[in-house]
C-alpha cells in the first residue's frame, strides 16, 4: 500500500511543479512584453555551460581570464545571455544597462551569493551586504572619508619618504609593485586605525608584522593575496562556492584576521582611554558604537581591502605604463617641476586642491584606470523579475528580460577598451584622449550609484601626491622588463601584476 501511495504523491508533486513553473514563465512573458522586451542574444553555446566554465578555468590558470572574458564582448557583442554551471547569465558592457543595474533600477538587484562566497575572509563587511546592513556600514564609514580628512597629506608623507628610502638610487631595477603594497597597507592602516602595521619599516621585530604569525611584510602580503585569490575562486564558482574550502585558505584568512585583531583590541581599549585622537579614526569611532570583536574586526578588513589593494592597484599600473612611454613620464615630470619644484629646490606646498588642479596628472591616472581599472569584474543577482534598457532584438536596441535570480554580470575592462566609445585605439595608453573627454557610465572604475566608492577621492589623492613625490626626488624612468609590452594580469578580488612592475627610477643628478 505505501508504495503506490508514495507514487501517487510524487505524481501529484510532479505534476504541481510543472503546473507552477508553466504559470511563471507565463506570467513573465507576459511581463516581458508589456515591458517591450525582445530575447537577449546567445553567448557561447554548450549543454549547462560545462564548456564555458571549462575554458573559464583554463584560463584562469593562465591568467588570462580577464582578457578571455572581454574578448567574448568581440565575439557576441555588448550584451549576450549564456549559460554557465547551469544557471543563466547576462554578460553586459552597455553603459545603459549598467546605469540600470548601479543606479536607476538599483532596487531590483542584489549581491546574490556573494556574502557566503566571502564571508570567510571578509564577514559581515560593506562589501558582502546588501540591504539595511549594507546602509548602516556606510553610514559608518562615510565620516572617515570627509574632504579634512583625504585632504590630510601629512598622513601620506612620513610613509611616501620611507618608500623612497627602499628605492635603489644606483639605477639598478626593482618591482615598485612590491613597494606600493606596503605603502598603502602602511598608509590605509594610519588613516583607518590611527596606527600604522609599519611594513616599511627597516627595523626588524619593532612592528606589528613581526609580532604576528604572519612574520614580516612579505609573509602578511601572500596571506592576503592568497586569501583574496582562494575568494575570488569561490566567486566564479557560482553556486558551487563551498567547494573551494580547505587548510591552505582557512590558514591564510587565519594570518590576515590575527593582524586585524590587533587593531580591534587598540580601537576597544581606545574607549577607556582619556588621550583622544584629534583626527577622526573610523576604528575608534566604531568601538565607541559597538564593542563586539567580530562585528570590528569585519568592518576594518573590509576598509583595509579596498585602501591597501585599489591603490596599489593604480600606482603600479600607472608605473607600468608610464616606464613605456617615455613622453608622457616627460610630459608630466616638467608640469610638476613648474608647479611644485624638486626635492631640492621646491616652490610651494603640495595641497590636494593644487593637485587636483593639474588635469595631466589626473588625465595620466584616468588613462590607467581605464586600461587597468582596479576591480575589472563585478555582477548583480536580479531580486524580481525586472529588464535592462538595451541589448535586445536583431539590431540589439530593445529591451531584454531579466528573471528573478539570473545573474547580470557586467565587465569594465572590456567596457573600457570599447573602440566606439574611446577611439581606434583603446589598447594604447593615451593620457592626451582625456583632454575634452566627458565620460560618465562608460567609464567606472569606482563603480556608480548609491554603491560608488566611498574612498575614491582618497585613493586619487594618495596615488597623486605619490607620484608628484616620485618625480620630485628622480628624473630617470626606465623600464626593466621591456619584453613585456603588455600587462600580465593578476585579478583575484582586485587587479595586480602577476609578473610585477620592474623598473629602473633614479636621479641623474641634474635635479
Amino acid at each position: 500500500m505505501l508504495a503506490p501511495l508514495i507514487l501517487v504523491c510524487s505524481a501529484l508533486y510532479i505534476t504541481f511543479s510543472l503546473l507552477q513553473y508553466t504559470q511563471r514563465r507565463y506570467q513573465q512573458r507576459k511581463r516581458a512584453q508589456s515591458l517591450g522586451c525582445q530575447p537577449c542574444p546567445p553567448g557561447p553555446p554548450g549543454l549547462f555551460g560545462l564548456r564555458s566554465f571549462v575554458k573559464l578555468l583554463k584560463e584562469v590558470k593562465k591568467k588570462t581570464w580577464v582578457e578571455y572574458i572581454a574578448a567574448q564582448y568581440e565575439i557576441y557583442g555588448h550584451t549576450f545571455k549564456q549559460t554557465m554551471l547551469g544557471s543563466v547569465m547576462i554578460s553586459t558592457r552597455e553603459p545603459e544597462n549598467i546605469k540600470a543595474l548601479l543606479a536607476t533600477q538599483f532596487q531590483d538587484f542584489c549581491l546574490g551569493t556573494r556574502h557566503r562566497e566571502m564571508y570567510p575572509l571578509l564577514g559581515d563587511g560593506i562589501f558582502n551586504l546588501d540591504g539595511d546592513g549594507w546602509a548602516h556600514a556606510r553610514g559608518l564609514l562615510r565620516p572617515q572619508f570627509t574632504r579634512d580628512q583625504v585632504a590630510d597629506l601629512d598622513l601620506m608623507d612620513g610613509h611616501i619618504s620611507r618608500m623612497i628610502d627602499l628605492i635603489p638610487k644606483d639605477g639598478s631595477s626593482f618591482d615598485i609593485q612590491s613597494l606600493f603594497f606596503l605603502l598603502t597597507i602602511d598608509s590605509a592602516t594610519h588613516f583607518l586605525f590611527g596606527e600604522s602595521v609599519g611594513s616599511l619599516d627597516s627595523v626588524n621585530g619593532a612592528g606589528v608584522l613581526e609580532k604576528s604569525s604572519v612574520g614580516n611584510a612579505q609573509g602578511f602580503a601572500e596571506s592576503f593575496t592568497k586569501a583574496m585569490d582562494y575568494t575570488s575562486s569561490r566567486s566564479r564558482a557560482m553556486g558551487f562556492y563551498w567547494m573551494i574550502d580547505n587548510k591552505d585558505f582557512r590558514q591564510a584568512i587565519a594570518h590576515v584576521h590575527e593582524v586585524v585583531d590587533h587593531y580591534v583590541r587598540l580601537a576597544i581599549e581606545s574607549k577607556n582611554s582619556e588621550k583622544k585622537s584629534e583626527r577622526y579614526i573610523f576604528a575608534q569611532a566604531l568601538a565607541a558604537s559597538n564593542d563586539d570583536p567580530k562585528t570590528l574586526r569585519d568592518s576594518m578588513l573590509n576598509l583595509l581591502l579596498a585602501g591597501r589593494d585599489t591603490t596599489a592597484s593604480l600606482l603600479s599600473s600607472a608605473f607600468f605604463f608610464l616606464a613605456r612611454t617615455p613622453h608622457a613620464w616627460n610630459r608630466l615630470r616638467q608640469i610638476i617641476l613648474e608647479e611644485f619644484g624638486d626635492s631640492q629646490h621646491p616652490k610651494q606646498e603640495i595641497t590636494q586642491a593644487k593637485l587636483k588642479d593639474i588635469p595631466y596628472l589626473r588625465h595620466v591616472l584616468n588613462e590607467t584606470l581605464r586600461l587597468l581599472p582596479p576591480v575589472p569584474l563585478n555582477y548583480r543577482v536580479a531580486v524580481k523579475d525586472t529588464s535592462l534598457p538595451v541589448g535586445g532584438g536583431p539590431d540589439r536596441t530593445s529591451p531584454i528580460f531579466v528573471r528573478k535570480g539570473e545573474t547580470v554580470a557586467y565587465g569594465v575592462y572590456a567596457l573600457h577598451r570599447r573602440s566606439d566609445l574611446y577611439g581606434p585605439d583603446p589598447h594604447v595608453f593615451r593620457p592626451e584622449r582625456w583632454e575634452n573627454s566627458r565620460r560618465s557610465w562608460d567609464f567606472l572604475p569606482f563603480n556608480g550609484g548609491p554603491r560608488i566608492c566611498l574612498g575614491q577621492q582618497y585613493a586619487l589623492t594618495e596615488a597623486s601626491y605619490t607620484i608628484v613625490k616620485l618625480i620630485q626626488r628622480f628624473d630617470i624612468l626606465e623600464c626593466a622588463d621591456p619584453e613585456l609590452t603588455q600587462p600580465a594580469i593578476m585579478s583575484t578580488l582586485t587587479l595586480s601584476h602577476d609578473k610585477g612592475v620592474n623598473i629602473k627610477l633614479y636621479s641623474s643628478g641634474k635635479n
